[in-house]
């Protein structure tokens, strides 16, 4: 019974040691996430070897492992920048990105877990204002917003490319003018549409007098065709046609043959 304790308290220092090194030891990485192994004794953090991927791990319990979203992520950022004439517009942007996975430890290494501040943020907005800077408000109310968002996504990409960050996607959500500006634009493209459908009639307007004009001349000219080809004798000829149709019909008549204007039959009564 003396013994009991001399044996037990070894065994159960044994136990909680055990317990502890396995707490410090054991890592779970979750869903969409992986792990940057950092060795305290072997050089820091790995970077020849590919991340930790998701599950249970068991690790020295010197060493440590950050742990690192890798899934696509979300970005929104609301931006004041200048117009190319000086005013200030504020841009509603969204930016999608992700880490590299594969380069996730050089990540670590050069930029921390941080690095959404440290780079990703500095990089849209600075590649926000280059752009912009290149319209008047006007192009970036009307007609510049896919053109804006397209450029703005280019050169962050190319910052982004370089940091091991993947940017998958930029999307200007709004464009906000000061109120004055804004009113002015809308009352210059109302009256340029007005400018357009006004522009719009007179062409129709003339288009139709053309082809009134056009249809009016061709009956001229078939009138003076048929009138050059009207000569007395054929004009005879068809008086005699007639009369003698006439002449077939029940009614009663008188013909007096050659007695008429130019020497057409004259046709008296028709009872």
């Amino acid at each position: 019974m003396d013994k009991l304790p001399k044996i037990a308290l070894p065994a159960i220092f044994i136990l909680i040691a055990t317990v502890i090194l396995i707490s410090k030891s054991a890592v779970t990485i979750g869903s969409g996430e992986a792990g940057v192994l950092y060795k305290t004794f072997g050089g820091g953090v790995v970077t020849d070897e590919p991340p930790m991927g998701e599950g249970f791990h068991i690790v020295a319990p010197w060493n440590k492992v950050f742990i690192y979203e890798v899934r696509q992520q979300e970005l929104f950022e609301k931006m004041k920048v200048l117009s190319s004439n000086g005013l200030e517009i504020q841009i509603d942007a969204s930016a999608w990105y992700q880490p590299i996975r594969k380069e996730l430890g050089n990540l670590h290494q050069s930029l921390g877990e941080g690095y959404l501040d440290r780079v990703i943020k500095p990089a849209i907005r600075s590649a926000a204002r280059s752009v912009v800077g290149r319209y008047t408000p006007e192009q970036l109310y009307s007609s510049k917003r896919d053109a804006i968002q397209d450029e703005i996504f280019e050169e962050t990409k190319k910052i982004l490319d370089k940091q091991n960050v993947q940017l998958n996607e930029v999307l200007v959500r709004d464009v906000t003018l000061p109120e004055t500006i804004k009113t002015a634009i809308e009352r210059k493209l109302k009256q340029e549409q007005e400018s357009l459908e006004y522009e719009f009639r007179l062409v129709t307007a003339k288009k139709e007098a053309e082809k009134v004009t056009i249809e009016a001349q061709g009956k001229a000219d078939a009138n003076r065709i048929l009138s050059a080809s009207l000569t007395d004798k054929i004009l005879q000829d068809k008086g005699i046609d007639a009369t003698l149709k006439l002449s077939q019909s029940p009614n009663s008549k008188v013909v007096i043959v050659g007695s008429g204007d130019s020497g057409l039959p004259l046709i008296l009564g028709n009872n």
